[in-house]
């Protein structure tokens, strides 16, 4: 694969981007929003495969992180 995949850092709602080269996927908040992203671009990749993927770069920490939006401890 030459396409070269980035989950970045969760921001303030606790979403991720995701992009594929240059091109924003979407706003993901869990590894299912990835997988259709993925999906939706033309990659069929199901979550397993990406949540062990070394072709994704996942900033901010891998699949297991994904921050509820009012942050530690609750709303």
């Amino acid at each position: 694969m030459s396409q070269k995949i980035v989950v970045h850092v969760p921001d303030e709602s606790g979403g991720r981007r995701v992009h594929v080269d240059s091109t924003v996927l979407g706003l993901a908040y869990n590894v299912r929003d990835v997988e259709e992203f993925l999906r939706r671009a033309g990659l069929d990749w199901d979550e397993s495969r990406i949540a062990a993927s070394p072709l994704i770069e996942w900033r901010g920490g891998g699949p297991d992180v994904w921050p509820a939006p009012w942050g530690p401890g609750g709303p």
